[in-house]
């Protein structure tokens, strides 16, 4: 079954191709092409504009459900939802919570990857314990602790190798074994919810990590005099920056500033969204705690602390753009191929690519999402 879809532009991971036709084969990205024979069927998107599906590789919750939840069918409500925001994979991020619960969210996860039938499931990321309690941001600090391999090792099996990545403080003791190891085993780690000094962060990449937890939130701030997490985050090479633009977060000249350092292509747009993405205001839980939305933000009953966001990947798109510090082509290569290449994944999603499932997303010319297809075929539209 092959058939071409027609669009103003096509967005690849190292250019924009303008016209033409990009061919879907049996779900699948074929040739663009700029004409097609009279006899072929099109999709015709004249006036639209063709995207990779967004990957969000840090997300919580959506649609009500949350990953921590432990329920099959809070994992198929929040994959399903997701669509609509033009995601098309995504990591189902855990929360600091005890040994036990995050082994039975793990094999929750695990035996619902292959059956979800919206956004896909490309793995799992662990967001802690082995944090610090001075960020310790919207998570339980009873629960933080030094890493340990034996955990990781029982979590992954519950998880049947789908974590992917797992977040912790640099500081913590143990850290460079067991960065050094679970990146050989093809885990990424990233570094936050920390106090760390800028060479306990230097020292964590050295071992092997390689990703930065919401760059700003969560972390020791960058001193002339001791450069901190967010001066590991500006100078070390190599790594990629997680940023969640929701205007609350971090300030649109603190992003600006961090694209700048970092360069467009190691910033991975992130929404950390919690269970009331896509939701109506009022009262939620995050994990274990009571939390407030109102005016686009989740903050925490009782500190006033933000709590994860409610943030659509489709819109931050539109806010970097909006505020001048990313041309589109930028902002949609930091929200599907960096994020995909943040966690080893660009072989399976996050670009247009001959041979790659047909997972994309039609936007018009104010960026706003049209309509979601995966492996070739519609399943949300506007």
């Amino acid at each position: 079954m092959t058939s071409y879809i027609k669009a103003d532009c096509f967005y690849y991971s190292d250019q924009v191709k303008e016209n033409g036709y990009l061919e879907i084969k049996d779900g699948r990205f074929g040739k663009w092409t700029e004409t097609v024979d009279d006899h072929a069927e099109v999709i015709d998107y004249s006036g639209y504009q063709i995207a990779p599906g967004l990957v969000d590789t840090h997300i919580h919750g959506y649609a009500g459900a949350d990953v921590m939840d432990n329920s099959a069918q809070g994992i198929h409500k929040m994959s399903e939802g997701l669509l609509s925001t033009g995601v098309t994979s995504f990591l189902p991020t855990t929360l600091t919570s005890d040994f036990e619960h995050l082994k039975k969210v793990s094999a929750t996860i695990a035996s619902e990857a292959d059956k979800v039938e919206g956004a896909k499931i490309q793995g799992i990321y662990f967001e802690g314990p082995y944090f610090t309690e001075e960020f310790k941001g919207a998570q339980n600090p009873i629960y933080m602790k030094n890493p340990r391999l034996d955990e990781f090792e029982a979590w992954q099996k519950a998880a049947n190798g789908l974590i992917k990545k797992i977040a912790l403080a640099p500081e913590r003791e143990g850290v460079e074994d067991f960065v050094s190891t679970v990146t050989k085993a093809g885990v990424r780690v990233a570094l936050g919810h920390s106090n760390g000094t800028y060479a306990q962060a230097h020292e964590a990449v050295k071992a092997g990590a390689s990703v930065w937890v919401h760059a700003y939130n969560g972390m020791r701030g960058l001193n002339h005099r001791e450069p901190g997490m967010v001066g590991a985050v500006y100078n070390i090479p190599g790594t990629y920056a997680e940023l969640i633009c929701d205007g609350h977060h971090v300030s649109p000249v603190a992003c600006d500033i961090l694209m700048q350092q970092k360069g467009h292509n190691h910033v991975a747009l992130i929404t950390d969204c919690m269970r009331a993405g896509g939701s109506a205001d009022g009262d939620y839980m995050l994990g274990e705690f009571p939390v407030i939305v109102e005016k686009g933000t989740a903050r925490l009953k009782d500190s006033g602390s933000l709590a994860g966001s409610i943030l659509k990947l489709k819109d931050a798109i539109k806010n970097v753009v909006a505020w001048g510090i990313a041309s589109p082509a930028e902002a949609i290569h930091m929200s599907s191929y960096v994020p995909a290449e943040s966690v080893g994944l660009e072989d399976v999603c996050g670009q247009i690519k001959e041979g790659h499932a047909a997972d994309f997303i039609v936007l018009d010319k104010d960026l706003e999402l049209c309509a979601t297809y995966l492996d070739g075929q519609k399943v949300f539209e506007a």
